[in-house]
């Protein structure tokens, strides 16, 4: 088992940058109000539909965490894994849906914003599904190529995390991110810690 171990731990780490943490940190994001009620409303539409997937996401997330202790077999972190990476490709595809019900926020260019963020989180969902399959796929019998095939997918999942967001970033600029930081279900999903409230 010694040597999927460490590659293991580097698969959690990578996990734990995802991509939810833009949104975490977005939705933490700074209170102050400009009374556009209409804003408001489509913030708490957004807020309400993107909490439980965050909550979905921070689960799938602590699961791969844990499966990393040294006890686990190669059997456990595939299915436990392959798992996690089919609850984070539903999450991004509902919060997809989610942006996409609300339509276009009433700021500039929210149209363009809202359309940007929807094919951003479609196209997560559909790496965390992609990333599914090969672990899904990976041979446990063979430690070398479980190995080398948990290092491929901790490579992908780096490049993950350090990717996409932008729109999701653009679309929770200014207003939009400060009638989200008003919303009871944006302050409460916080994924993590380390995302600090303006």
């Amino acid at each position: 088992m010694e040597g999927t171990k460490p590659v293991n731990k580097k698969l959690a780490a990578a996990v734990s940058g995802g991509a939810v943490l833009v949104l975490a940190t977005a939705l933490t994001g700074c209170g102050g109000d400009d009374g556009n009620d209409k804003l408001d409303a489509w913030a708490k539409q957004v807020c309400d539909g993107v909490q439980p997937q965050a909550k979905k996401i921070e689960a799938a997330n602590s699961a791969i965490q844990k499966q990393t202790s040294d006890n686990s077999t190669p059997q456990e972190v595939k299915e436990t894994d392959a798992k996690a990476f089919q609850d984070m490709s539903d999450a991004y595809k509902a919060m997809a849906t989610t942006v996409q019900k609300a339509g276009a926020p009433n700021v500039d260019d929210g149209e363009k914003k809202q359309k940007d963020a929807v094919a951003e989180l479609n196209g997560l969902s559909a790496s965390y599904a992609s990333l599914q399959k090969q672990m899904a796929a990976l041979n446990t019998k063979d430690q070398g190529k479980f190995a080398d095939g948990l290092k491929d997918i901790a490579t992908q999942l780096n490049k993950l995390s350090k990717s996409g967001n932008d729109a999701l970033r653009t679309l929770e600029q200014g207003d939009v991110g400060k009638a989200m930081g008003q919303q009871e279900s944006c302050k409460s999903a916080s994924v993590t810690p380390s995302a600090a409230a303006g």
